[in-house]
């Protein structure tokens, strides 16, 4: 998908809501574990629900590789069921992968080629011969992790080096891998008050921008701060959405959530227009 098409579904949907699907076994509701799949049939429940109020999808893979070959297959039959029956919609494969050389090539053809996500979550410690591997397939795109919304982000990210926090060190020096274009990048939203400085650095880039909702983020103060000419956010919610319910009513409670994120996207959006 190219960055031009999702911006045009941003201004379709009316949102740029992304939902997390971070599908664990222990807080799906009850009756789905009888089920066959049943990490695929609560996603499918999800999809279903909500597809019209988001415009991007994003399992984080740990919740898939934590149960085996059968969560790699749920995986597997997630993202196919998107790619077939909502085309339009982005991908998110949040593996936060980061090896260098042949390795990092690897990771790209699993996520891009074999799997099909549009974009993939990669961690830049490694730095240029980690990341651009990633960067050379055709309307795919790297989420390079730069200002995350933990507590330990403080630990490394927002340490100074030469007079330089090292995550804008990170965003600075990213701009200079070949193939840039098709970066994004991660800010957590409890961070929001670094966005005006993230955005003299990188104006035009597209934000992945998680902890909107469970994690406390305002959704306000992201888009006051955060949102570029092209909108440039994706806002990411997973448990305040997909774990609304635990009964048989959870699809439901999952777009009664959605849609409330989606029409405060819509009010910013026309503050933008």
């Amino acid at each position: 998908m190219t960055t031009q098409q999702l911006v045009e579904q941003i201004h379709k949907k009316k949102s740029f809501l992304c939902i997390g699907l971070d599908t664990d076994l222990d807080k799906i509701p009850p009756h789905l574990l009888k089920e066959e799949d049943p990490i695929f049939t609560f996603n499918k429940a999800i999809i279903d629900a909500t597809h019209h109020l988001c415009v991007a999808y994003k399992p984080n893979t740990a919740f898939y590789e934590a149960y085996g070959i059968k969560g790699w297959m749920s995986l597997e039959k997630t993202i196919k069921y998107l790619n077939t029956n909502y085309p339009e919609i982005f991908t998110i494969a949040d593996a936060k992968r980061g090896d260098i050389g042949n390795t990092s090539t690897r990771y790209a053809k699993a996520f891009f080629e074999d799997l099909n996500f549009d974009s993939v979550t990669v961690a830049p410690y490694m730095g240029k011969d980690s990341v651009e591997p990633f960067l050379t397939f055709e309307n795919k795109h790297t989420i390079l992790l730069a200002l995350t919304s933990n507590k330990g982000a403080f630990d490394f990210q927002t340490q100074k080096i030469n007079e330089i926090e090292l995550y804008k060190q990170v965003l600075k020096t990213s701009k200079s891998y070949e193939n840039a274009k098709n970066l994004m990048y991660v800010v957590g939203a409890t961070k929001a008050e670094f966005l005006q400085e993230i955005r003299q650095i990188i104006p035009e880039s597209f934000l992945l921008v998680p902890g909107v909702g469970a994690q406390g983020g305002s959704l306000e103060e992201v888009s006051k701060y955060g949102m570029s000419k092209n909108v440039g956010l994706l806002v990411n919610s997973s448990r305040g959405i997909i774990y609304a319910s635990t009964g048989i009513d959870f699809a439901d409670k999952s777009a009664e959530k959605a849609l409330e994120l989606q029409k405060q996207m819509e009010q910013e959006l026309d503050r933008l227009a």
